[in-house]
């Protein structure tokens, strides 16, 4: 190729280019993101089985504190809760840490020659690392509570007829539960466009991690994390009158529609043809900005941090 026939500083193969050679860099951004946990748990017995430990704790604590105010029952609340956790963890700790992806690793964009898509890709990897520590606790579970959850209540209802309804119930696990690999790889593309397109523009206004920080935060909140969405859905559930607000507001929520296409799997539920659709457009519209980020802002983005 000759100098006339090279692309523009500012076009689409560039950013497509940086995206597939930080692919290629797959050494580089492992090994960076397991050096990353090493690091955090430098010199401590456990090591990053911590992150495990300190899951269960929390879990199991506000598994049975909202067992009790919503009066479900612990082995069924239990899965829910923690499934929930794992999952709100690795996407906001991605979107988090993902805004800081770049002034984090100044030293390393001045100094080494790397694509700025090897970063992302290390945030993320980094939380897939956290989020299979943390899933030794969904193991623990599914080996204790889920023999004697085949075909068991719904949190409030005491039953699983109305599982179509969308009442979060336990019908036991099945092949259905490998549904949650391609959910999975879903939300880990989704993190890795949030990482490109929030951290590129986080480079350039420093306020913005802060404002994400709080929105998430209260997302956390508006997302059925913690507290059951049958309380809305069963027709004697304690909230049911409030449904007709809620429902409509929660359909528009895409950090529910994430959680979901990997939840509801681990759980023994179907996936929602509704989640699937959001998380697919959520991947196709956000990488298409990541892209019109990178093909912008690619040059710009050592100077700013």
């Amino acid at each position: 190729m000759t100098v006339d026939d090279a692309p523009p500083t500012r076009s689409f193969g560039r950013a497509i280019a940086d995206i597939r050679d930080g692919l290629s860099h797959r050494q580089l951004w492992a090994h960076l993101g397991w050096q990353d946990i090493k690091q955090r748990y430098r010199r401590s017995v456990l090591g990053p089985f911590w992150i495990t430990i300190s899951q269960a704790v929390i879990a199991l604590g506000l598994s049975i504190l909202y067992s009790a105010l919503f009066q479900a029952n612990v082995p069924t609340f239990l899965p829910y809760i923690v499934t929930g956790f794992i999952i709100w963890n690795f996407i906001s700790g991605c979107l988090i840490e993902g805004m800081d992806t770049f002034i984090a690793n100044e030293g390393l964009i001045k100094h080494l020659p790397a694509p700025l898509s090897v970063y992302s890709l290390r945030t993320v990897w980094r939380q897939t690392l956290l989020f299979l520590h943390t899933m030794i606790v969904y193991a623990v579970i599914v080996i204790v509570f889920f023999p004697e959850l085949d075909h068991q209540y719904s949190l409030s209802t005491g039953r699983c007829d109305d599982i179509a309804q969308g009442v979060l119930c336990h019908p036991g696990l099945g092949v259905g539960w490998l549904m949650a690999i391609p959910g999975f790889a879903l939300v880990a593309l989704n993190a890795v466009w949030a990482s490109l397109l929030f951290g590129i523009v986080s480079t350039r206004f420093r306020d913005l991690p802060q404002l994400i920080g709080a929105l998430v935060q209260l997302m956390f909140y508006m997302t059925p994390i913690v507290w059951p969405i049958d309380q809305l859905t069963a027709t004697n559930g304690a909230r049911h009158q409030l449904a007709h607000i809620v429902l409509p507001i929660l359909k528009l929520n895409p950090f529910y529609h994430l959680v979901q296409v990997v939840r509801a799997p681990l759980l023994g539920q179907q996936i929602g043809w509704t989640s699937w659709a959001a998380v697919v457009a959520m991947t196709i519209v956000g990488w298409a900005l990541a892209l019109l980020a990178l093909r912008n802002y690619r040059a710009r983005v050592s100077y700013w941090v």
